[in-house]
């Protein structure tokens, strides 16, 4: 006998349960299939328990380094039990899962825990964790199978090379570690290790560390972390990992061709995501994938089969929970026919959680240039910052870029300290056209950091106030 909904969604990441709530919240019968992970990646073993090391290890790092500056003096010896950092990481990370547990019973819907696989077009059998199987029918299906991590060619996950997934569920820490890719969980992870005492080596294959930004944020990021003491290889291929000895040997080829062999006791491969498109039946749909394989969608996250849709990362449009998120609301309200806006992507927010903190959306100043726009750039910098002084953390600076011909902000590109907070303002601006002219008449609190964003947007408008 088959279980027949208005909607199911095939996964309960950031964006399958949102999906799932508003679907419901728009009158839908809803289920949820989810095999592994209530509350996604992100929730689990990743966006959220990471934020929980990192804030752990700010306050090792401030005891450590910065104990002079804020007048802390202890007597006799202070130790950081990363056990219990990762304790609490899992207390926090668990906490969010039951949440999601609660939402789905406040909104009526259905939870099968198991393996979800398509029959056909209009069905999944899910094989339930108890053992038992399920069929589910649907008159809509919203897929949120999300991404798998990369791995660097002729490699294999094992005890010694690990991704996120494996490093974040670790209670112990090793000596040292080479990290390869300098992306947003390269450098998180590195600034956690390090601040617990492993000697932490990042090596990326393109020329500065967080590749995807602005050129100025990339430059900060290393001149910040080589301040840490963090070793940083740019432009730097891992041609292969040997673990036959009793260390991880990592030979990599320098942009001047030159071999070298790090040793390290793990290696954490940070190099990107593939979609997860494999062993769901797809294709028993007809669901068409692109030619990075990834599910194929229009601006209403609509498949090639009218009633599927995919959200999130197995669309590989930003592989971002945020964006996951958006678009399963997107979904769930164009099913329902209710009024939506469909999402665009360049200028949804990226957010990168190291020390100093990087945020940004928009085009860089260099893509900017290329695509032909009539660029306007003002540099804003957090050492003419009250706020930053109080803090004690003045690194970094607000860049922000418009087009000159219509005063539409572009692109946005911070660093520094809890800059991932400072970017609804002018996302909002961006998305309403509202130009840096109207945005500078915005009143700031004082002191705040926001207030650097503001002294950014009066410099584009050619009065910056306080620099």
């Amino acid at each position: 006998m088959s279980d027949r909904f208005d909607v199911v969604v095939l996964g309960a990441g950031p964006g399958g349960y949102v999906a799932a709530i508003r679907a419901a919240q728009l009158g839908k019968r809803v289920a949820v299939v989810e095999e592994k992970y209530w509350g996604g990646v992100c929730l689990n073993v990743g966006c959220i328990p990471t934020k929980a090391l990192l804030r752990n290890a700010e306050l090792a790092h401030i005891f450590t380094h910065e104990a002079k500056t804020f007048g802390i003096k202890v007597d006799g010896q202070v130790s950081f039990d990363y056990g219990e950092a990762f304790r609490r990481s899992r207390r926090v990370a668990d906490g969010r899962v039951k949440g999601v547990h609660y939402l789905m019973k406040k909104n009526g819907i259905t939870e099968f825990t198991g393996r979800g696989t398509f029959v056909d077009a209009n069905t999944l059998e899910v094989a339930q964790a108890d053992g038992s199987t399920a069929t589910v029918s649907f008159d809509h299906c919203i897929i949120a199978t999300g991404a798998t991590p990369r791995l660097l060619p002729g490699t294999r996950r094992s005890d010694r090379v690990v991704t996120y997934e494996e490093q974040i569920l670790a209670d112990d820490l090793p000596r040292s570690v080479v990290i390869a890719g300098a992306g947003a969980i390269g450098v998180e992870f590195a600034y956690v290790l390090h601040n617990y005492g492993v000697k932490v080596t990042i090596v990326e294959f393109l020329d500065r560390m967080a590749p995807l930004e602005d050129k100025d944020v990339s430059a900060e990021l290393a001149k910040q972390y080589r301040k840490l003491g963090i070793d940083v290889m740019t432009s730097t291929r891992v041609e292969s990992i040997d673990e036959s000895g009793p260390q991880v040997r990592v030979t990599v080829t320098g942009k001047d061709g030159a071999q070298q062999v790090l040793e390290a006791d793990k290696v954490l491969q940070a190099i990107g995501f593939a979609p997860n498109v494999t062993g769901y039946g797809l294709e028993a749909t007809g669901v068409r994938l692109t030619e990075r394989g990834a599910i194929d969608v229009d601006g209403r996250c609509r498949t090639s089969v009218p009633h599927i849709y995919a959200i999130g990362d197995v669309t590989a449009k930003l592989m971002l929970a945020h964006t996951a998120e958006s678009m399963g609301v997107v979904a769930a309200e164009t099913i329902a026919g209710a009024e939506t806006m469909e999402l665009d992507y360049p200028m949804i927010p990226r957010a990168t959680y190291c020390q100093p903190q990087i945020a940004s959306f928009g085009w860089t100043e260099e893509q900017a240039r290329e695509k032909g726009f009539d660029v306007k750039v003002a540099k804003f910098p957090f050492t003419a910052n009250g706020k930053a002084h109080g803090l004690g953390d003045s690194t970094g600076f607000v860049k922000l870029i418009s087009d000159a011909k219509y005063g539409e902000i572009i692109g946005a590109h911070l660093i520094g300290p809890d800059v991932t907070e400072l970017l609804p303002e002018l996302t909002l601006a961006q998305q309403w056209d509202l130009t840096v002219h109207e945005v500078a008449r915005n009143v700031h609190a004082h002191p705040t950091l926001g207030e650097a964003v503001k002294e950014a947007v009066h410099g584009l408008a050619g009065h910056m106030i306080n620099f």
